[in-house]
């Protein structure tokens, strides 16, 4: 039987699959840092990398947090040393690796885990109310299949890998909101007319609710050790 772990953020999730605080964590695939900050309210001491320039770019001039530093580096060539980490996660982001690094990528983890170390991997479900809002300009079907394939080719390198699930939620005050999240996110490189769209205006309205407008996103963990 799977687990579910509830409606939760991400690291609320990873609190209940790790102890975190005093950790030396590398955050692959870092975005604008938000999950990093938060293991780092943790106790963890984290280093985020993310391959994205311009995200990468914003990551530098953003005011420094305790415990954590950014740098720029992709998935597949992470500019550490061997055996450097308690954990490395990927949240969201093995998806958006390369096809042909995505092996790599997982491997490049493995050799940053030390003896006793875990791999996180967070994957978001193609079926979520989220997934089906952006699929019409931003169709993630392939890559992520890709991904669940590499996490199964992965699984015969560790003694033992765990499998749970989580729900996020996406919340927005309008679609304006909406859209310019997902403009802001550089490393996907979407453009307005690519969203201003009337079958995506009609997906998204279907989330109204009383606070605003609000997507479930059903996140599978997998945990390798």
């Amino acid at each position: 039987m799977i687990k579910h772990l509830g409606t939760l953020e991400d690291v609320d999730a990873l609190a209940q699959l790790g102890a975190w605080a005093g950790w030396d964590v590398l955050d692959v695939g870092c975005g604008p840092g938000r999950l990093s900050r938060a293991l780092a309210q943790r106790g963890a001491r984290v280093r985020g990398f993310e391959p994205d320039p311009v995200q990468a770019a914003k990551n530098a001039a953003a005011p420094t947090a305790a415990g954590v530093t950014f740098a720029l580096a992709p998935a597949e060539a992470l500019p550490v040393v061997d055996a450097c980490a308690d954990a490395v996660v990927l949240s969201r982001s093995l998806h958006h690796v390369p096809a042909q690094h995505m092996d790599t990528a997982l491997r490049e983890a493995q050799r940053a885990l030390r003896p006793g170390g875990a791999l996180f991997v967070l994957e978001p479900d193609i079926h979520g109310q989220f997934s089906q809002v952006i699929r019409p300009f931003h169709d993630e079907t392939e890559v992520r299949a890709l991904a669940l394939a590499a996490l199964d080719r992965a699984a015969t390198r560790f003694e033992r890998v765990e499998e749970c699930w989580y729900t996020t939620e996406a919340r927005f005050e309008s679609f304006a909101a909406f859209k310019a999240h997902m403009i802001g996110m550089s490393f996907n490189d979407i453009v307005a007319e690519r969203i201003e769209q009337p079958e995506v205006a009609a997906a998204f309205e279907a989330g109204r609710d009383a606070d605003g407008y609000r997507f479930t996103n059903p996140t599978r963990v997998r945990v390798f050790r």
